[in-house]
């Protein structure tokens, strides 16, 4: 459904709230300014009503978790029938039988189907909960405290996923506190590519560089330095750097990772919170490169609304952890929560079915071809796999930021990213329709016009 506004942006009762919140809530969490936010009240499929009955189109997949939509029918009565039996047991002493059922599915879906034995899995609750035990992984594996993690990342904000943070606004404030077992390397964005592949690739129409090129080799000659100048257990990766804007390496890249970790036997950690659940038009990104990772990183998409995450491992690599005792080494008052396992199962049995992952790819292609209608000097690349796609401009972030209030104020959700805050983020739900498609190109065609 296309959006439709009938009251200013913010409305009263967002005005209201955001009054509130301004008097209860650390003034460092959420963004407000005249014209921002809006409060959500409820959410069906790719739309967004707000307190005061304005209606959104969701660009977002609130931060790429609704994929299946807002409000999935399959998701939302598996958690109205788990909550009418039971909201919370004991996930390391007295679990319910869904944790075990939820760990089966992942190991069924990762590394079983890659043909690379059975998984075995940490749940969590959040992206930097399951980076955090990936990281213990690795030490607990190797006994090696060293990791390489790339610049740009994005791996949550938990102090151990600060370790390995690439983006210095998040890092640089607690960085007195942060142990630096982490070496940082470029991350090989093709935009930026010196030779010019990129932009071939760009005019061609087609997504993939894949190239030996000069980024690559120059970053495999830094990790090899850095192998032999450190003690290091494992390389941390996304995929596809999503917050960091969108950046899509090229497929030799994660190739060139694997090679390098099963010539020094180290592991390759593979962050898909956000790539993950057929958000790039794949089960999971990785599977683009046809590498299998050690170690994956699951969230977001996982459940499609409830704060569950994972780190699933080949067994022989998890089985680093002792057997617990009675004490588990990693773990929280709510793991396993029934309801983000009955929620999870739901998603993924959704999630499993190759067909949604041909429609995302078609749904990206289609969104892709319409933001590159738009003829605009300030636009500098349009890149992205499926439905994880950025629109890169020549404009600072607060110009950026401004497209952004004025879409909203139209009744678009979107989200900025990339360092400089000079990418506009498209994630939106996979039900995305090629008219809510075309209103939106269009809109941003009279919003890049007028800058």
């Amino acid at each position: 459904m296309l959006p439709k506004i009938n009251t200013p942006i913010p409305g009263p009762r967002s005005l209201e709230a955001a009054a509130k919140l301004r008097r209860f809530e650390s003034r460092n969490v959420t963004y407000m300014d005249a014209e921002f936010p809006i409060f959500w009240e409820r959410a069906e499929g790719t739309n967004v009503w707000d307190v005061d009955g304005n209606r959104f189109l969701d660009w977002t997949s609130a931060f790429g978790v609704a994929g299946l939509g807002h409000t999935n029918p399959a998701v939302r009565e598996a958690l109205i029938a788990q909550a009418g039996k039971l909201l919370h047991a004991m996930g390391d002493v007295h679990p319910t039988p869904l944790k075990a059922e939820l760990c089966a599915r992942l190991s069924a879906l990762t590394f079983e189907r890659w043909g690379a034995g059975r998984g075995k899995t940490i749940l969590g609750n959040s992206g930097s909960d399951a980076v955090e035990a990936a990281l213990k992984t690795s030490l607990l594996h190797s006994g090696k405290a060293g990791v390489i993690a790339f610049r740009g990342a994005y791996h949550g904000l938990g102090y151990g996923a600060l370790e390995v943070a690439g983006m210095p606004y998040f890092r640089e404030p607690f960085r007195p506190q942060l142990a630096e077992f982490a070496t940082l390397l470029p991350f090989p964005a093709c935009i930026h590519c010196p030779n010019g592949v990129t932009e071939r690739y760009r005019l061609e129409g087609r997504d993939f560089p894949n190239c030996s090129s000069y980024c690559l080799e120059k970053l495999e000659t830094e990790i090899e330095q850095t192998l032999a100048t450190r003690e290091i257990g494992a390389i941390l990766v996304e995929p596809i750097q999503g917050r960091g804007g969108e950046i899509v390496p090229p497929l030799d890249f994660l190739r060139l990772l694997r090679t390098i970790c099963d010539t020094h036997k180290i592991l390759l950690v593979v962050d898909e919170i956000y790539t993950g659940f057929n958000r790039t038009g794949a089960l999971f990104a990785c599977e683009h490169s046809k590498v299998v990772p050690d170690v994956i990183c699951l969230g977001k998409g996982l459940t499609s609304g409830f704060p569950l995450s994972a780190c699933v491992g080949r067994s022989d690599i998890m089985d680093a952890w002792p057997e617990s005792q009675g004490e588990a080494l990693h773990t929280s008052t709510f793991l396993g929560n029934p309801l983000g396992c009955a929620m999870a199962l739901a998603s993924l049995e959704q999630h499993a079915n190759p067909a949604l992952a041909a429609h995302v790819r078609e749904r990206g292609t289609r969104l892709k071809a319409a933001l590159r209608a738009i003829r605009s000097p300030h636009i500098v690349d349009i890149r992205g796999v499926g439905l994880l796609v950025g629109m890169e401009l020549n404009l600072d972030g607060g110009a950026v930021n401004n497209v952004v209030k004025r879409a909203l104020r139209d009744g678009l959700i979107l989200l900025q990213s990339g360092p400089l805050g000079n990418v506009l983020s498209f994630t939106p739900p996979f039900a995305i329709a090629d008219e809510e498609i075309a209103v939106t190109a269009e809109r941003l065609d009279v919003y890049l016009a007028t800058v």
